[in-house]
């Protein structure tokens, strides 16, 4: 029987885990309620639950709808000056818990009504409520119409138990998708240590999957570089995964969009809560920490990999702009910056030399002022 995480207070990883999900909706959030091109936002959380834990602790679900009211109640507002329809569509497959949910949320819709200026609420009708089984949902005709309409911005979460429910016909669906962003839980430990089994094996293709026994902190990485072999080789897309060690079994949070601007602000997220690599909550990468001897202040292993990479890169000309450099550092799960910092270092070793207007964006790439570097 799957462990029913509502039945007891969230654990640690559980409450790091919620911690994401509420920062990534965060950050994603108001970039589409200010769209103009965006007529609809469509916040889906397909393993909803019941709201909260035994100790009052808010899960999923309720994070979402606090983050769409605003910390502030801010974007009740903007949804009315921007005549933006907002819906959060919550599933839960246990009917029991669904009610349980159903119950919850309304609680906090009227609990924030009582200090509320407006006589009505833009959430009163915005929830939507459904008990089903994913794998039958996600072939629904009406929910692949709404994933496919490009005038529709989704937030699609999947707090799925174990790993079943994210095949490789569930993730092209999810990357094929128009301004839709992503964020899904899987138990890469589980599919580690079962990964000759049949159960394992009819999800996961094996020849794709080959984990290294004496590193098992990197089966999260293993998972997610099996995900990124699906995406098709002429499509740009951003992948980035998040590690969560929980005792001796490794966890994790995948994230995908199709936009520069998403992948930014997620690998904002994963920075702010590990600054040696952005990926974990375990020191993945074995650095050298404060008041260890061999700490070093400048710079974490996989900085200083990422920049040493790029740098060959663009000595080599398979790296020739800026934009292809930015894209490069974030495909490697690093902020833009860290390509700010290489090509500054080459000009001032008049090692490259810059074609057009020479800039230091690293915020907002998709609308830096393109140049070309010249090797010299």
């Amino acid at each position: 029987m799957t462990k029913d995480i509502n039945k007891s207070e969230f654990t640690e990883g559980t409450k790091l885990k919620l911690a994401i999900f509420r920062e990534c909706f965060k950050e994603w959030y108001p970039v589409f309620l200010n769209n103009p091109y965006v007529s609809r936002l469509i916040i889906y959380d397909m393993f909803a639950g019941s709201g909260r834990d035994t100790a009052g602790n808010v899960g999923s679900p309720i994070i979402l709808l606090q983050e769409a009211m605003g910390s502030e109640k801010q974007y009740c507002a903007q949804i009315r000056q921007n005549n933006k329809s907002v819906i959060l569509a919550f599933n839960e497959k246990e009917e029991s818990k669904r009610n349980e949910l159903e119950c919850n949320i309304k609680r906090e819709i009227i609990q924030c009504k009582k200090a509320c200026p407006f006589n009505d609420c833009v959430f009163d009708n915005a929830c939507h409520y459904a008990h089903e089984d994913f794998s039958d949902l996600i072939q629904k005709e009406s929910l692949l119409r709404t994933l496919n309409n490009a005038k529709y911005a989704k937030f699609v979460l999947l707090d799925q138990y174990g790993f079943k429910q994210i095949n490789d016909e569930v993730f092209l669906k999810l990357i094929n998708a128009p301004k839709t962003d992503f964020i899904f839980f899987i138990a890469s430990s589980f599919i580690k240590r079962f990964s000759t089994l049949s159960a394992v094996t009819k999800y996961f293709r094996q020849e794709n999957v080959s984990f290294e026994e004496s590193n098992p902190k990197e089966c999260h990485r293993v998972i997610t570089n099996y995900f990124r072999s699906l995406i098709p080789a002429n499509k740009e897309y951003y992948l980035h995964s998040f590690t969560i060690q929980k005792g001796s079994n490794y966890y994790g949070l995948i994230f995908g969009t199709n936009h520069t601007l998403g992948m930014e602000k997620f690998l904002r997220v994963c920075w702010r809560h590990d600054t040696l690599a952005g990926e974990s909550n375990c020191n993945i990468n074995n650095d050298f920490q404060l008041g260890e001897l061999f700490y070093q202040l400048e710079g974490s292993n996989k900085k200083q990999d990422v920049s040493k990479e790029l740098k060959q890169k663009i000595l080599s000309k398979e790296i020739t702009n800026n934009k292809e450099g930015l894209k490069y550092a974030l495909k490697c799960g690093c902020e833009p910056k860290v390509y700010v910092d290489v090509i500054n270092g080459l000009i001032k070793d008049k090692k490259v030399s810059i074609d057009g207007q020479f800039n230091k964006t690293a915020m907002n790439i998709h609308s830096a002022k393109l140049y070309n570097i010249s090797v010299i």
